[in-house]
């Protein structure tokens, strides 16, 4: 079987890919019937010589692989018929400006996986780049604090190396007391985690963080049961609320009326309450000024992410007032970090690390005869159909949704 790893061709760049040169030489030493390719790329944070060096081919045509492994959608004349694909689509939950990239994967016969989709038999995704959102989205929430005080300036994390560097230059900010939330129990609020620790700034229990006034720096890593309720006043578990989210109303306004900097590190799940409303960034015991939220759902659960931004723009004001949009320096506003591809400002780590989980997790299937399914999984299309655990999406490509 022969594998390639395709240039990213999806603008704006993305440098990130699916293995490093380290991990690629790691496949072809654990898995030596394997060929491997990568295809030729000036845009990617490993160079061809880097791949040269470790002894993998690279080429400047991939047509002759049975496999190819890609970061960003694939643009649509660009795809190779009767292939196995990887990336992530961005189609799953139907979003409608890439339907006609499903429509030809499908028309092109392509046996189609998404990264989104591999997945345990529970559900859990197996890899992603979530860590790496939760690193640079905490970084850039402390570098929005900076620039709105001209209290500290740091450097973009674009411009950095890696993660070591981010908190080498963390470490040098003067940052006056404050408190910080920090939401979610995945990759991304454990990836935020790393952040805070490795500023030595001191975590609290959720009690603690609500009841006490502290003399220095604290964050408080808060859950699902933490900021919303059941209705009933029942406590059950995170898998009722994950299953009943109806059943239960935000209890978020404890947290924002002692909270500085909010990180919103947190997954959310359709049908749950929204943490907080723009009614309720409105009141007066509403004292969130600085939120970097990573989730970055749209007019959604984090009231004052009203757009995503930018890599080159990451910063933007909300006035809770006028519910409008404002320079993040008034001094009314909301300063709000909601850059929505926040690994690619990591691309060295984030590719690293993502080699890692792929070539832990997906790579054996393809030498056990898929033994855990975690191929037939996320398997979601083949011979031009959607397979049965993707039917959901015939409406969609049909363009009746």
């Amino acid at each position: 079987m022969k594998f390639g790893i395709i240039k990213e061709r999806k603008n704006p760049p993305d440098r990130r890919v699916v293995f490093s040169p380290k991990k690629l030489q790691q496949f072809q030493q654990k898995y030596p019937t394997a060929a491997i390719v990568v295809e030729s790329s000036a845009i990617r944070v490993f160079s061809d010589e880097q791949y040269k060096n470790v002894g993998i081919d690279v080429v400047e045509n991939v047509s002759d692989c049975d496999v190819l492994f890609g970061v960003k959608e694939v643009p649509i004349d660009a795809l190779i018929p009767n292939k196995k694909y990887f990336f992530f689509s961005h189609t799953i939950k139907k979003q409608p400006y890439n339907r006609d990239l499903l429509k030809a994967i499908l028309h092109k016969k392509i046996q189609f996986f998404d990264h989104e989709t591999i997945v345990k038999e529970n559900g859990a995704r197996l890899i992603g780049f979530g860590r790496y959102a939760g690193i640079v989205g905490a970084y850039n929430g402390f570098r929005a604090i900076g620039l709105t005080n001209e209290t500290f300036n740091l450097p973009k994390a674009e411009n950095l190396d890696s993660q070591q560097e981010l908190i080498t230059e963390l470490k040098t900010i003067n940052l006056k007391k404050i408190k910080i939330l920090l939401t979610g129990n995945g990759k991304v609020a454990y990836g935020a985690k790393e952040m805070l620790d490795a500023m030595q700034i001191r975590e609290v229990s959720v009690n603690e963080y609500l009841e006490n006034t502290y003399s220095e720096t604290v964050y408080c890593l808060a859950d699902v049961l933490d900021y919303n309720k059941r209705t009933d006043g029942k406590v059950v578990d995170n898998f009722d609320f994950y299953e009943h989210p109806e059943a239960y109303e935000a209890n978020f306004m404890r947290f924002a009326k002692v909270t500085d900097f909010f990180i919103a590190g947190h997954f959310y799940g359709d049908g749950a309450p929204y943490l907080y409303t723009r009614k309720d960034a409105k009141s007066n015991d509403f004292q969130i000024k600085y939120v970097a939220d990573i989730s970055c759902d749209i007019n959604g659960p984090v009231a004052s992410t009203i757009r995503p931004s930018t890599i080159a723009d990451p910063i933007y004001g909300y006035n809770p007032q006028t519910e409008k949009e404002v320079n993040f320096k008034d001094k009314d506003a909301i300063v709000v970090m909601a850059v929505d591809n926040l690994p690619c400002e990591l691309p060295k780590d984030a590719s690293e690390g993502f080699g890692e989980m792929f070539l832990e997790n997906v790579i054996p299937a393809f030498f056990n005869n898929d033994k855990d399914g975690v191929l037939q999984r996320a398997k979601m299309t083949e011979n031009g159909k959607l397979t049965p655990r993707f039917s959901y999406l015939q409406d969609y490509v049909d363009g009746k949704e």
